[in-house]
């Protein structure tokens, strides 16, 4: 492996390409997509990509076989992003158009985001836009994907869901919505996701996926 080697997990669901030339960009040396459970075993790092529904998403990673690859390569101690829906698959279960059972890696649900702020206000879903990223209190951002960032920094979402950590210490980063905090990153040792979408938000982003090939295998 080159040491900056990353596979991104095909499984007919996601912006895969745009994954790929983000990574290119961001100096990534050996990048390899594949629906392959045993290459993503043998991966030194993992992207789970992925747009949709979490139904549609979890169907797609079981008809492949990935998502018993996915899970096994989350124990293994070497990074695994989840980007987007990717994140929210990672969660224990989701609720979109019912409950749906997930890959269980980080403890938690996903959850529709609250449809008005805490005064009644109506808000539009989905939340598509620019937002900056919070940082809970308490969480520190060293060693983590979001180590070069601050709190002026702004990210790029498409969602109406939101990833709902059991664990308080797994929430990463959250973004001000209204009145309301929303999840935009969550951690547990190895596994990060990110409700953002890195490849579209500029050199915030790049920064991310960076720090991403850089995390320790």
């Amino acid at each position: 492996m080159s040491g900056k080697s990353v596979t991104i997990v095909d499984y007919g669901i996601g912006n895969l390409y745009s994954v790929k030339r983000a990574f290119e960009v961001c100096g990534a040396e050996d990048i390899i997509i594949s629906g392959d459970p045993a290459t993503i075993l043998a991966a030194e790092r993992v992207v789970l990509p992925g747009v949709g529904s979490f139904a549609d998403g979890m169907r797609g990673l079981r008809e492949c076989g990935l998502d018993l690859a996915i899970k096994e390569f989350g124990k293994s101690g070497r990074p695994l992003l989840g980007i987007c829906l990717g994140m929210q698959l990672f969660a224990s279960t989701g609720r979109e158009f019912g409950d749906w059972e997930g890959l269980d890696l980080i403890p938690g649900s996903v959850e529709e985001i609250p449809r008005q702020s805490h005064t009644g206000q109506p808000l539009k879903l989905p939340f598509i836009g620019w937002a900056s990223l919070d940082q809970p209190q308490g969480v520190s951002w060293d060693n983590s994907v979001l180590s070069g960032c601050d709190q002026t920094d702004y990210i790029y979402l498409v969602h109406s869901f939101q990833f709902k950590p059991a664990v308080t210490d797994d929430l990463l980063a959250t973004y001000r919505r209204n009145d309301g905090q929303i999840t935009a990153a969550v951690r547990r040792g190895n596994i990060t996701g990110l409700q953002f979408h890195p490849e579209k938000s500029g050199a915030v982003g790049m920064g991310v996926l960076t720090s991403f090939l850089k995390q320790q295998c």
